[in-house]
This record gives C-alpha cells, structure tokens and sequence, in this order.
C-alpha cells in the first residue's frame, strides 16, 4: 500500500509540475532586472487556494472575495432620469448638435460617436477645419464613473469635460462664452429647452448649464456586460476562456491599475513603468507641472475596450492584441505569449456592452 501511495504522489506531483509549466510559458521577465516586478505587486502571480484561488472544472477560476477586491459591477443608474429628463433631453440634443461650432460642422457626438461604443475609430480626431489634436478620443461611455476627464485629467468631471472643446481651437472653435451662448440664445428651440431645464432660472441659457445638461445626458451612458452579470453570482455569463483570461488578468498584474467600476480611469499612472514608452506628449505634467508627473496618464476604462480602438493617448496602436502585448512590456516589463494575449482579449470582450 505505501508503495502505492509514494507512486500515487509522484504521478501527481508531476501532472502539477507540468501544468505550472505550461502556465508559466505564457509569459516570462524581460530580464533578471525586472523578474520581481511583476506588475505594481507581483505577489497576485501563482496565489494558492487560501489566497483567493479555488479549482474548477480543471482551470483556475478567481473567488468572489478577490473578484470583489478588484471588481465591481455597474449601478443600475448614477443619475435619476426621471427627475432630470428635461436636464438629459437637452444634454442630448447639445451633444448632437453641431451648431456649437464655428462652422457648424463639428459636434461632441463627431468624435464621441454614440452608434459606435462613444468613439470615432480613428488615431486623432479632425476638428472644425480639418486639423487633428495631439490625442485619441477617449470613449463618453462609462466615462462619468472616472475620477477625472480628458486623458492628463485636466477637467474634474463630464460636465467640465464638456465645455472644453467648444472652445479649442483645433476642435470646435468657438471664439468665446459669450458666442456660444448668443448663438443658441438666437435658436427657438433651445429657448424652450434651456427653460424646460432649468426651471428656476431668468435667464437659463448660460454657458455653464451646456455643461450640466451635455453632463447629465452623458451619466446615461453606462454600458452593462456580461461581467457585471458574472459579478453578481451568474457562473455561466462567461464562458471557460473568458474565465481563465481573467485570471489571467489579475495574476499579470493587470488589475493593479485597471479595476474597480470602470475597469479602469481611477487612478494615474505613467506610461513605460517599467521599460520605457517613446512619447513627446508629457501627459499630466502639462496641467500639474510636476516632474513626477511627466508621462503620467489617466489610466483607460476597458469596458467596452475590444470596440474602441485604436488605443493609448496617442491612437498609435491599431489592434487589442498589440496593446495587451506593449502593456504588458512597458507597464510589467513581462514579455507574453499568444496564449495569454488570446485568453486575456477573450475576457475583455466580456466587458462589451449587451445593448450594442
């Protein structure tokens, strides 16, 4: 009987030996330098049961306490629509409207497309003349659950977010407050909407109220997955890949900087933590001035993420299996196979909205 067991043991630990084998292959330190610095924390990389893994199925699959650590699901509504559908109905109308232009040809919805996941698919947006900006158009969807706006996080919510461009240059142009104002105030329809709105007010169309209204309408725009549905107890809203890229996910790292809510826009981080990004664009520094700061990004929500490319600040990079791969190096100093790339791009299309 002994001899049975010792032989059992072994036939055992070898079966383990091999499938940590296989795992590890995925991915590997870019050098001796890096080995430890297995994402902003490398201690989630190979966690036992009692660190919030358990078997299933054969596979790896994360807990409810480490799948709530990182993770939450979408509220049901962060604005009551009821009582400010007169406030969201003419933040809609705004955000399609291009007359907030110099020329009437630009509106929030032309680089925030709402049939297309709330962006326009392109490196940089063209403004009112044709002339590009220096960064990609971030998605407004999910974009009000953000701990600020704008990819250095220069405006503290959507509704500063949402007066900015009306008056850049390169983007919709406007010359000042007063011309946007003067313009809608010409507008019959606005007259009517602006009152509707705010009730309360003489003389409602005011330069800051575009902004409440374009806001309110925005903090509609919340996107439920098949995520938020596994988060809240369905074990069949995502399939055997989507699951194992998850842990996959969290293990990596990936979830130090992309959790939460949002999956995502939190936090700041610098692009090229760990092996340095080639960029000009010196990100939160030109709002803080902070040497610390150069390089320093709003980290991107991934809901929706398989949709909403091209990706990073500056629209560089074309496909999700190029950017999983550069974060990856740059921000884990990890060098990842095909196997993690697919499993990983398979979870984050679990983030999709099932409304679109």
């Amino acid at each position: 009987m002994k001899i049975i067991l010792f032989l059992a043991l072994i036939v055992s630990s070898y079966g383990y030996a091999q499938s940590g084998h296989d795992h590890a292959s995925e991915s590997s330190p870019k050098d001796n330098q890096h080995s430890d610095m297995h994402g902003h924390g490398s201690g989630h990389h190979g966690m036992g049961n009692k660190d919030g893994m358990m078997m299933h199925g054969g596979h790896h699959q994360l807990d409810s306490a480490t799948l709530k650590h990182f993770f939450e699901p979408l509220p049901a509504s962060i604005i009551d629509e009821k009582k400010n559908a007169a406030l969201i109905t003419l933040g809609k109308k705004l955000y399609l409207d291009p007359r907030l232009s110099i020329n009437d040809t630009i509106s929030c919805n032309s680089c925030h497309q709402l049939n297309n996941f709330g962006v326009d698919s392109q490196p940089t947006s063209p403004g009112h003349d044709g002339t590009r900006g220096g960064r990609n158009s971030p998605t407004t969807f999910n974009a009000a659950l953000h701990i600020a706006q704008f990819w250095d996080g220069r405006a503290k919510d959507v509704e500063e977010q949402a007066l900015g461009p009306i008056l850049n240059p390169i983007e919709m142009g406007m010359p000042s407050k007063e011309a946007v104002v003067n313009k809608l105030k010409r507008i019959d329809e606005y007259k009517v909407l602006f009152a509707d709105a705010f009730k309360d007010e003489k003389d409602p169309i005011q330069y800051k109220n575009i902004g409440k209204a374009i806001g309110a309408f925005e903090r509609t725009l919340l996107t439920p997955s098949r995520f938020d549905d596994y988060l809240r107890g369905d074990e069949k809203a995502l399939n055997d890949t989507e699951k194992r890229g998850l842990t996959k996910f969290v293990h990596m790292g990936c979830a130090n900087c992309h959790n939460g809510v949002a999956i995502g826009g939190n936090s700041f981080k610098k692009i090229g933590l760990v092996e340095s990004y080639e960029t000009k664009d010196l990100g939160r520094y030109e709002v803080t001035s902070l040497e610390i700061d150069k390089k320093v990004f709003k980290v991107p929500s991934l809901r929706n993420i398989t949709q909403t490319g091209p990706y990073f600040h500056d629209g560089s990079v074309a496909t999700l299996e190029q950017a999983i791969e550069e974060m990856a190096e740059h921000q884990l100093g990890r060098e990842v196979g095909p196997g993690f790339i697919n499993d990983v791009k398979a979870f984050l299309g679990a983030l999709t909205s099932k409304s679109r």
